[in-house]
């Protein structure tokens, strides 16, 4: 590399160098066709430096090429990274994670300035005070982002892993989760349980019997108030106000031994309806899943996508690769996809749609779920009668009350500036996406939900089925817990409504499965056999119950129905009523939760997708 044209840049030139429009300069020295250049142009907005990017995503200029010009036109030098690799405590300070969000790579010390490698370079002007005021004088050469980034990561990977795993503000994060073993209150709790047991039996069963009817009761009477918000005709959407420019979307795709997705994942999102200049897709692989990354180099993959590359850490969970992720991203607005999904083709315009006549209070778009494989077993039946009620009706209800949404982990879209701000996702907690959720609440942010579906492979094998269930159920019992360390800032921040929406949401979820099986004694009786509790409960309190459970039966059946009907599944409404045999499975797998609580409570029980995805394909 030559330093020929260097010149001190720390002030300001007496003979600035003429510099060409982007477009121009390119035509000039004719790496690309003009017709090209007028097309790129038309759709770069009034974004600064827009242009390359646009021309890298249409595949219209070879990378050296279009790195040569730039370098050329502002003046710079040209390196190659990798190649030449940098200085790695000069990385240090300026922190890798400000490298990749700025496309920068301080790289080497010539005399008293400093050489910065930049794949952004009309960005480069307004960064430089801060360059400075921590590197001295300062020096720009470019780089190809992909160089840029391969060598932050090759040399600060410890240091991005530790920031994945520590955005969140400990107040709000799981990460000092401890286990059972050294939880005194949680061994305390246990003890009193377990005496109450010995000495009271009874007094016990019946307290935990009232627990059951009561959070029931409550959740029952929440999901047909929901459902009911559900069904009322929304208000008109305001118009889009004119003139708005479609913005850079980030997709990011957490993915984890999915050797067997891998291509056909590339080729759904490659169905989307988005300008392909506009997409910033991110495949996110672990570092040691060499498998997966292997069947991504054979995918043929699109200029507009990239595989990022995890570095090993402490934990390894989704929410954690897309923190890291996140680092990466260019979009202003960040999607968070699974491996098998696939999306509708208009979705992302839909998404636009929605964020541009909403508040900046609506920081958060979810998409409606649904399954691609319903009638694979009985087991997708369920799961697809479940889902249906659930993103169709109960969800939707409960954002309308104004109540905290616990999001699902997949066809979610945040502004970017939101998510940064609240440090994104809790790299500990295996549900992410209800904690996340819970948190945009309590910052004063809002969730709604956007009229696009999103096919999913349903988890139809009982065994895989618990295990996913565990997950889920377990992430749920974290998340109250973590936001219930203070209970006084919590009822402050959401308010007495959203309180005890979330108490009857969180807890009363998970009551109703760890107790269920005192409910399901009392189908004994019926066979002749004796119920210790029957005799202790007035017959009024008897005859309350049995309304409860009828109500209970009520709701469950109209949410099937109404739910199935709305999503347009060809499946018959005889399979709701068999609803009774799928749910105690979630039993099993709440009790499998609580043990890994105690003992694994960061434990990613990997859900296999790829297996009965064929009716998509």
């Amino acid at each position: 590399m030559s330093f020929a044209q260097r010149t001190d840049l720390t002030s300001a030139p007496t003979a600035p160098i003429r510099r060409l429009a982007m477009g121009a300069a390119l035509l000039r020295d004719g790496v690309v066709d003009p017709e090209d250049v007028v097309s790129a142009l038309s759709q770069s907005g009034r974004e600064t430096g827009r242009l390359p990017d646009i021309l890298r995503a249409r595949g219209l200029v070879v990378e050296h090429d279009l790195l040569t010009v730039q370098a050329r036109n502002w003046g710079m030098g040209l390196i190659d990274p990798l190649a030449e690799p940098p200085d790695p405590r000069l990385v240090d300070v300026v922190g890798p994670i400000d490298c990749l969000r700025h496309g920068l790579l301080p790289w080497r010390r010539v005399g008293d300035i400093t050489v910065v490698a930049t794949s952004r370079p009309a960005d480069f002007p307004r960064l430089r005070a801060r360059l400075v005021e921590r590197l001295g004088p300062v020096c720009p050469v470019m780089a190809a982002p992909g160089a840029v980034e391969d060598a932050v990561h090759r040399l600060a990977g410890p240091a991005l892993a530790r920031a994945a795993e520590t955005r969140v503000a400990p107040a709000e994060s799981c990460r000092s989760w401890p286990r059972l073993g050294r939880s005194p209150r949680s061994l305390a709790l246990l003890a009193l349980i377990a005496s109450l047991g010995w000495t009271t039996p009874l007094g016990l069963s019946l307290s935990l019997l009232a627990l059951f009817v009561t959070s029931l009761f409550l959740l029952v009477g929440l999901k047909l108030i929901a459902m009911v918000a559900s069904l009322t005709r929304p208000r008109p959407a305001p118009p889009i106000a004119a003139g708005g420019i479609d913005p850079i979307i980030t997709l990011i795709v957490a993915l984890y031994r999915e050797s067997d997705i891998a291509a056909r994942l590339v080729a759904r999102l490659d169905r989307l309806d988005y300008p392909e200049e506009l997409l910033d897709v991110l495949l996110v692989v672990e570092a040691d899943d060499h498998t997966t990354r292997a069947a991504l180099a054979g995918s043929e993959l699109p200029r507009w996508m990239r595989v990022i590359t995890v570095p090993r850490g402490t934990v390894k969970t989704k929410p954690r690769a897309l923190n890291h992720a996140l680092v990466y991203a260019r979009g202003a607005i960040v999607g968070v996809y699974d491996a098998e999904d696939a999306p509708d083709a208009d979705q992302l315009r839909k998404v636009v749609a929605q964020f541009q006549r909403s508040g900046p209070e609506v920081a958060c778009l979810q998409g409606v779920l649904d399954y691609y494989n319903p009638t694979t077993n009985w087991l997708s039946r369920c799961f697809t009668i479940e889902y249906a009620g659930w993103f169709r009706l109960i969800l939707p209800g409960v954002a309308r009350l104004g109540l905290v949404v616990p999001l699902g982990g997949t066809t979610l879209f945040f502004r970017r500036e939101v998510l940064e701000k609240l440090g994104a996702w809790d790299a500990h907690n295996v549900t992410e996406d209800a904690d996340l959720g819970l948190r945009l609440a309590r910052h004063g942010y809002r969730t709604d939900f956007v009229d696009t579906v999103t096919g999913e492979e349903a988890n139809c094998r009982a065994l895989p089925w618990i295990k996913q269930r565990s997950r889920w159920l377990k992430g749920y019992m974290m998340t109250w817990a973590v936001h219930m360390r203070d209970p006084a800032l919590l009822w402050r921040q959401l308010g007495p409504w959203r309180f005890f929406g979330v108490q009857i949401l969180f807890l009363g979820t998970v009551a109703q499965f760890l107790l269920s099986p005192i409910a399901w004694t009392f189908w004994l009786v019926p066979f002749g056999f004796d119920h210790p509790l029957l005799a202790a409960l007035p017959q009024g309190v008897l005859w309350a119950m049995v309304a409860v459970f009828l109500l209970s039966e009520a709701a469950n059946l109209s949410i099937g129905i109404i739910g199935l009907r709305r999503s347009g599944q060809r499946l018959s409404l005889l399979w709701i009523p068999t609803m009774k045999l799928y749910f105690p499975l979630a039993s099993l797998a709440t009790y499998k939760g609580l043990w890994e609580l105690a003992t694994r409570p960061f434990y990613w029980d990997k859900t296999t997708h790829g297996l009965f995805d064929h009716a998509a394909r």
